[in-house]
């Protein structure tokens, strides 16, 4: 190996709302001399990352350009409305985009929603963000439709959140280029599915064995192979020489007749 070699390394990208922290921890205990780099995106900046190979596999929100990158779903998101605690809507657990109609109902440009109409009145200009309209919110200017988990990424104490039965939702997945299968691609793909570390599918990586390991095994397997237990003492049966002779019985002499 020369000192210019590269040692192994893995960047995930992730978006707002995920939380991978479950799949790092995952991944540091399985491969503890591999590093695993986040690196956090827009919904909008990831595929364009994932694609110029900034990144080695990303959790990003559906849909994904399926001629380019291989995806596996994780999860769908319930979607909420984000209003402040004291409107009208917080009366209930549940609503539909009916009921936000006559609603000012925030659209903002990183809007991770393919709306064909959005619901409710237009506000009179889109928000740059979803953290800015979360700040029109909290003014009390009109509501705004999101993932669960981006209501909970944003939160403040006077806003709060009801869930939108007849939504759009958001769906998770674990996408990367489909050229760019490697092995340690491979190896979280196998985390995120939940296969264990001896898992015959997927790709398996030998455990790290230190010479102390190796001098202990050598020891183990030393002493399992032992020399068949010695037999009781006492008297054996003596081999015979080539020539010798047998040795006579004991007893009385039997008389001739």
């Amino acid at each position: 190996m020369t000192g210019s070699e590269e040692s192994p390394s893995f960047r995930l990208a992730y978006v707002p709302g995920v939380t991978p922290a479950k799949w790092v921890k995952t991944w540091n205990e399985r491969l503890p001399d591999i590093p695993l780099a986040l690196v956090q995106l827009t919904a909008a900046q990831a595929p364009e990352a994932l694609r110029a190979g900034e990144a080695d596999a990303g959790l990003v929100r559906l849909p994904v350009d399926r001629s380019f990158f291989s995806a596996i779903p994780l999860y769908t998101e319930t979607t909420v409305v984000v209003v402040p605690k004291d409107h009208l809507i917080t009366a209930v657990e549940e609503v539909t985009l009916a009921d936000l109609a006559d609603e000012v109902v925030f659209h903002p440009l990183d809007d991770v929603f393919d709306w064909d109409g959005p619901p409710g009145e237009p506000a009179f200009e889109r928000p740059a963000t979803t953290p800015d309209a979360i700040e029109l919110v909290a003014a009390n200017v009109g509501v705004l439709i999101v993932p669960q988990s981006l209501a909970r990424l944003y939160h403040r104490k006077d806003l709060t959140y009801r869930t939108v039965t007849d939504a759009p939702q958001s769906s998770i997945a674990l996408s990367w280029p489909e050229e760019a299968t490697t092995d340690l691609v491979e190896d979280f793909i196998g985390i995120v599915r939940g296969r264990t570390a001896n898992s015959t599918r997927g790709r398996t990586r030998p455990a790290a064995t230190s010479a102390a390991d190796q001098k202990r095994k050598r020891s183990e397997d030393t002493g399992s192979r032992q020399k068949p237990p010695a037999k009781s003492a006492g008297r054996t049966p003596r081999a015979r020489t080539a020539g010798s002779k047998p040795t006579p019985k004991r007893g009385k002499p039997r008389r001739r007749s």
